[in-house]
């Protein structure tokens, strides 16, 4: 495959960090441009960021020279990753596609645009085609293509083998999310060391939209959401990484037992397998037959994190099905899905 020379916006953050750490030796992406606030403009890396990661700061990386997040500054690159926080995502990634550099975005500020894809590789790449009827630009060579929210990413892709072979008529769940979720210097000690905090603004709405849209149909440029209602309650408990979920599922049409169920989970193929591409996991679902499987401490970092590990799956007394669902979310459920989903663009020659 050629090099693509990328740049990173937000490469400052959490999630910009991630991105730096994901992507050393890929071996299509190279980054070529950092981006971050006029505060970090013009410092080398090493100094304008408090590097996170739990590697040390790629040597090739420390002393790049940070620019701000104007499309002008990107000049040499394909294409760029976003992590910027969704307070000044819009307008930048809008500038950016608007002068013909294509972003693929990991903030929410665009995820609800009926002409840009929110993409999950494994559950609906055919969503790529959305592309198309985007108007950034008159020669159409610049777009936007998102990811979704991290706890979306393993409630929709957890969900797929059930909407494939049953239907889904309604979903609960109540999500416990991991402190890196929040960015840092994220949630105080004080708040989450042995404790649990039943609220996270702004998430149930985003973990109640994003599937509908995920799991719906794309006939002739225009895309019909799915029609189900989810019920979710979010919460933060005191793990670093991987979110989990617990879920109960209404199915239009009923198992004849939880074996049956499971069988369609371990003989599920992801649309994608043929791709070879770079950062997919050989097994984006994976059942666990052990009860007490999935946990984020054993898992979340399962095939380089980019798995949604599934287990304890029942019939239930309310509703069809309950099962628990987790990913590591900074990795499949934020950089690393955007990776994903631009290897997938190359591969389709989007890009």
């Amino acid at each position: 495959m050629p090099d693509y020379n990328v740049g990173i916006l937000g490469a400052t953050g959490a999630v910009g960090q991630k991105f730096i750490r994901l992507l050393q030796d890929h071996p299509w992406f190279k980054i070529a441009a950092l981006g971050a606030s006029s505060r970090s403009a013009g410092k080398p890396y090493a100094e304008a960021a408090n590097w996170i990661e739990s590697v040390e700061l790629p040597t090739g990386i420390a002393d790049i020279v940070v620019k701000e997040c104007a499309p002008e500054n990107f000049s040499d690159i394909n294409f760029v990753f976003s992590g910027l926080d969704s307070s000044v995502a819009g307008d930048i990634e809008l500038a950016f596609a608007k002068s013909g550099i294509p972003v693929i975005s990991n903030a929410k500020n665009f995820r609800t645009d009926p002409t840009v894809p929110l993409l999950i590789p494994e559950v609906n790449p055919d969503h790529i085609q959305l592309i198309d009827t985007q108007t950034f630009t008159d020669d159409r060579s610049g777009w936007i293509v998102t990811n979704p929210n991290c706890v979306a990413v393993p409630l929709t892709t957890s969900l797929k083998p059930l909407h494939d072979h049953y239907g889904i008529k309604s979903v609960i769940l109540t999500s416990m999310q991991a402190v890196s979720g929040a960015g840092y210097p994220g949630v105080p000690s004080l708040d989450i060391l042995g404790n649990v905090i039943p609220h996270i603004g702004g998430e149930e709405s985003k973990i109640h939209a994003e599937p509908l849209k995920l799991l719906g149909t794309l006939n002739d440029g225009k895309l019909t959401h799915a029609s189900f209602p989810v019920q979710a309650t979010a919460t933060r408990v005191p793990v670093i990484n991987g979110h989990m979920l617990s879920v109960t599922v209404e199915l239009t049409n009923k198992p004849g037992s939880e074996d049956e169920v499971i069988e369609h989970y371990k003989t599920w193929q992801s649309p994608i397998k043929e791709l070879d591409l770079p950062s997919a996991p050989d097994f984006p679902i994976y059942y666990h037959d052990n009860p007490f499987y999935p946990q984020p401490r054993l898992h979340a970092d399962s095939e380089r994190g980019m798995r949604t590990s599934v287990g304890k799956m029942r019939t239930s007394n309310v509703l069809d099905l309950s099962y628990i669902a987790m990913a590591h979310n900074t990795v499949r459920g934020a950089a690393g899905g955007a990776i994903l989903n631009a290897e997938l663009l190359v591969r389709k020659e989007y890009l």
